[in-house]
């Protein structure tokens, strides 16, 4: 991925209202259910960073996040880095909708350039990863709920 690509748009609609939306992006416990579960810690608060570490195949990935922005209920941004890899990203999470039903926009946008020659860091890829999560993860989550 470079920071010369468009930026990375998921969009999903869901059956559930605003709250229960935003507290799965953003409640720790929650979001270890659909998302990553090796996520440590997690607060909804600008400055907060957190880090943790995921197994690809032989390559290891230490997830480097901090909360940029925070509209309570209503849209998260974080950056993400790797310890073990250049580049850098940031994922704006917008919840739109109202007690009774909600929608989320996700935006990914890379501000450095990750290499070449990861798999992991191929467009294709990432938008593959993002799909997986929101419409499938996230979606069959919050279906449960």
């Amino acid at each position: 991925m470079k920071s010369e690509d468009p930026p990375i748009i998921v969009r999903e609609d869901f059956g559930c209202g605003t709250n229960l939306l935003w507290n799965a992006l953003t409640n720790h416990s929650e979001m270890k259910k659909w998302y990553f579960e090796a996520l440590d810690d997690f607060q909804p608060e600008v400055g907060f960073k957190t880090e943790f570490k995921v197994q690809s195949e032989n390559r290891l990935f230490t997830h480097q996040w901090e909360v940029l922005e925070v509209i309570p209920g209503e849209k998260i941004t974080y950056s993400w880095r790797f310890s073990e890899y250049s580049g850098a990203s940031t994922s704006c999470f917008e919840v739109l909708g109202n007690q009774d039903s909600s929608s989320l926009q996700l935006t990914i946008l890379v501000q450095e350039d990750f290499p070449d020659d990861i798999p992991e860091f191929k467009r294709e890829s990432c938008i593959g990863g993002w799909n997986y999560f929101i419409h499938g993860n996230l979606k069959k989550h919050l279906t449960a709920i």
